[in-house]
């Protein structure tokens, strides 16, 4: 019991080679498995594989400064002072990518201070929870899918039909524009959409088509996981 309530005390174990060796196996493997974790959580078209290394090597850095400071409170600031001439330009548009790098540092600084408990049992709680709220859409919001055009004769029987063909494939849908065109005898409707299911959205464009008078239909799809 002693043994496992240490693993949590913190700075207290004394630097051998041993134990420099074993805190940074130790970020390597925390990095290696966060950096895992975001390759198989990333969504979007932006990945690039430098940042995954950075994410796993930026563990191993940070735990080598902490095992260099050690108690040491002037080398504590000496390696400050030197981090604080170097400048980091580079720019993450997500924050996701932003929390992914202060874990993989964090689990570093933990095992350079040879808290190897708080460091697995953080870095085990932070993998489970990307990996949780990554596949079940936590923090989604329901979004229309898209929006649809689509231009019918200006009168009662076109509006009818248009009507029935959105109710029977969408599961809401709301008018955010609507125009006349060809001097009045036409009108251009524009809604947002959200679809009963994605196979529906060939069989909603092939039903408009077959309105008397349709043209012009035009369904733009957005993509909740695009990222540019």
């Amino acid at each position: 019991m002693n043994e496992l309530s240490g693993l949590f005390s913190g700075p207290t174990t004394p630097t051998t080679p041993e134990t420099a060796l074993l805190s940074l196996l130790t970020a390597l493997a925390l990095g290696q498995a966060i950096g895992a974790v975001y390759m198989w959580t990333f969504r979007g078209l932006s990945y690039t594989r430098s940042f995954v290394f950075a994410v796993v090597t930026g563990s191993i850095v940070t735990c080598m400064l902490m095992l260099a400071i050690g108690n040491s409170l002037a080398a504590g600031i000496g390696i400050a002072g030197g981090m604080a001439l170097i400048r980091f330009r580079t720019s993450m548009r997500d924050p996701r990518d932003l929390i992914f790098v202060l874990a993989s540092l964090a689990a570093g600084v933990a095992s350079g201070l040879k808290a190897w408990g708080p460091a697995i049992l953080g870095s085990a709680v932070f993998i489970a929870a990307a990996v949780i709220f990554t596949y079940t859409d936590f923090g989604a919001r329901e979004r229309a899918d898209g929006l649809l055009r689509v231009q019918v004769p200006a009168n009662p029987d076109a509006e009818r039909g248009l009507a029935a063909v959105l109710a029977k494939h969408t599961k809401s849908f709301a008018l955010v524009t609507l125009r006349e065109v060809a001097q009045g005898a036409a009108m251009q409707h524009a809604y947002q959409v959200q679809l009963r299911s994605a196979a529906h959205r060939t069989p909603l464009l092939l039903e408009l088509e077959r309105l008397d008078g349709s043209r012009d239909i035009s369904l733009l799809l957005q993509e909740p996981t695009v990222e540019i």
